[in-house]
C-alpha cells in the first residue's frame, strides 16, 4: 500500500528541525506530532522510523545524498523513507527520483570506508578504534546503530517472572527471560504497554537489562539506608526499592524537580513506600552534608555523554562533542566525590554511566581512588558472583550491545574502609 505523498513533506519538515541538533530528537518528534493531530498512527510510525533510520545512518546517507538532483534535504528524506518502508511504498516521486533511489539503494555498503560504515562522528570513531581496535569498534558501532529490543523489569513486590510471562502471553505479547537479570524480560517486537493491567498496577516497568544489573550491583539489603544520587525519572530507584523489599530508607536525589516529578506516578504504581524523592540544588547541597557517613549504599548514576544509549537515542552521537565530554568529566568527578561523603565505613559506593568512553568511566574512578585512599575497588566479578549473575567481568562492569545485547553501561564498585 502506497503512502500519501504528503508524508514526504512532513518527514522533510521535521527532519530539517531535528538536524539543527538543538534538542533531543524524540522531544522534537513528539511536539511535531502534537502540532499535526491529523497524522494517523501509521503515518507517525513511518515518519519516526525514517527519522531514526536517518540519524543512525547519517554519514552514509549524507554521502549518498550528495549525488542526484533537487534539494539535498529532500534526497535525505527519500533515503530515510525508502529504507523504512521500501521504495515501492513511496508515492509522489518523479521518474528521475525513482531511478536515483533505486540505484542508490542497491549500493553494497560493505565496501564503504570504515569510518563511514561506522556512522559515527569522526572524533568518536577515532576514540573507539583506538580503545577497541578497528574490527571490534566497527562491531560495536554497528550494534549501536541497530534499534534496541524492549526490556521489562518485573516488580518483585507485585509479581514473579514466570507468572508475568504467562499473563503477557494472553495479551498476546511474547516475552522471554533476559540472560543476566533475574527480574528481566525481553519482549518480541514493540507492543504498546500503557493500557496493560500489568503496567497500570506497577507489576512491570520498562527498563534495559543493563540498567537492572546496575541496581543489583549496589547490593542493597532489607532495612538499609540507601541513596540513588542522580535518580532522574527513577528507573534504578524503583529497582533498588524492590530489592530492599520495601524496607529501610531509599533517597532519590536529583537537581531536576521536573525529572523527579516523572518518578511520582511510577512510584505510586510500584507499591513502594520506602522511597523518598529529594530535590537538591547541587551535589554539595546541605541535605547531602546532613547524611555524611550515614548511608550503607550509594549509587551514582552520573550524568554522562549517553553514548551507550545510541540504539534508542541515535541523535546523541551528533549532538555530543569531545569538548562536551571534557566538561562532563569535571562534573562527574565532583559528583562522585560529594556522593562518597555519604557512605559510612564499610559501606558501598557504585559509580555508573551509560557511556562507552574510558575518560567517563575508568578515568574518573581511578582519579577518585587516587584522591580517596579510604575507598577501595571491589572487582565487579566478585560482586556479580555474590549476586549470582553469570557474567564474566574483570574489575569493572562493562556492557556492550554487540556482546551482551544491552545498552552500553559501565560500573565500578567501591567500599569505604572500616575505621
Amino acid at each position: 500500500m502506497r503512502l500519501p505523498p504528503a508524508i514526504i513533506g512532513h518527514t522533510e519538515e521535521v527532519l530539517r528541525e531535528i538536524l539543527r541538533f538543538t534538542g533531543p530528537a524524540d522531544g522534537t518528534l513528539s511536539r511535531y506530532f502534537r502540532e499535526h493531530p491529523r497524522l494517523g498512527g501509521r503515518e507517525r510510525g513511518v515518519i519516526a522510523e525514517a527519522i531514526y533510520g536517518l540519524l543512525r545512518n547519517k554519514s552514509v546517507y549524507t554521502s549518498f545524498a550528495e549525488c542526484g538532483t533537487g534539494p539535498a534535504m529532500r534526497r535525505l528524506t527519500l533515503l530515510g523513507l525508502a529504507d523504512a518502508v521500501g521504495l515501492e511504498s513511496l508515492g509522489g516521486l518523479s521518474e528521475e527520483e525513482t531511478a536515483w533511489l533505486d540505484r542508490v539503494m542497491q549500493i553494497d555498503r560493505s565496501h564503504l570506508p570504515l569510518n563511514m560504515k561506522s556512522n559515527l562522528p569522526s572524533w568518536l570513531w577515532d576514540k573507539l578504534s583506538i580503545s577497541f581496535g578497528e574490527e571490534q569498534a566497527l562491531a560495536l558501532a554497528e550494534s549501536l546503530n541497530t534499534p534496541a529490543p524492549l526490556d521489562l523489569r518485573v516488580n518483585s513486590i507485585k509479581g514473579n517472572r514466570e507468572t508475568v510471562v504467562a499473563q503477557l502471553a494472553e495479551a498476546p505479547i511474547i516475552a522471554e527471560p533476559t540472560p543476566y537479570s533475574a527480574t528481566g524480560l525481553r519482549v518480541k517486537k514493540k507492543p504498546s504497554l500503557q493500557n496493560l493491567p500489568l503496567f497500570k498496577d506497577g507489576t512491570i516497568e520498562v527498563q534495559d537489562e543493563g540498567s537492572q544489573l546496575l541496581a543489583q550491583l549496589v547490593g542493597a539489603r532489607r532495612g538499609e539506608m540507601v541513596a540513588d544520587f542522580c535518580a532522574g525519572a527513577g528507573g534504578k530507584t524503583l529497582a533498588l526499592g524492590a530489592i530492599m523489599r520495601n524496607t529501610g530508607r531509599l533517597y532519590a536525589f536529583d537537581i531536576s524537580e521536573k525529572r523527579l516529578a516523572k518518578l511520582k506516578p511510577r512510584l505510586a504504581r510500584s507499591g513502594l513506600s520506602n522511597v523518598h524523592p529529594v530535590v537538591i540544588a547541587h551535589e554539595k547541597d546541605a541535605k547531602i552534608k546532613r547524611l555524611a557517613a550515614k548511608l550503607d549504599r550509594v549509587l551514582v548514576d552520573a550524568p554522562c555523554s549517553g553514548l551507550g544509549t545510541l540504539r534508542r537515542n541515535p541523535d546523541v552521537k551528533w549532538r555530543q562533542t569531545a569538548e562536551g565530554v571534557a566538561e562532563l568529566n569535571v562534573k562527574q568527578a565532583s559528583i562522585l566525590a560529594s556522593a562518597a561523603r555519604m557512605v559510612k565505613p564499610g559501606g558501598r559506593l557504585v559509580y555508573a554511566t551509560c557511556s562507552i568512553l574510558d575518560e567517563e568511566n575508568e578515568g574518573i574512578v581511578q582519579a577518585f581512588l587516587a584522591q580517596h585512599p579510604d575507598f577501595t575497588l571491589i572487582p565487579a566479578s566478585a560482586v556479580l558472583a555474590e549476586q549470582k549473575v553469570e557474567l564474566e567481568m574483570g574489575d569493572y562492569l562493562k556492557l556492550y550491545p554487540h556482546l551482551h545485547q544491552t545498552d552500553g553501561f559501565f560500573a565500578a564498585i567501591m567500599e569505604r574502609k572500616k575505621a
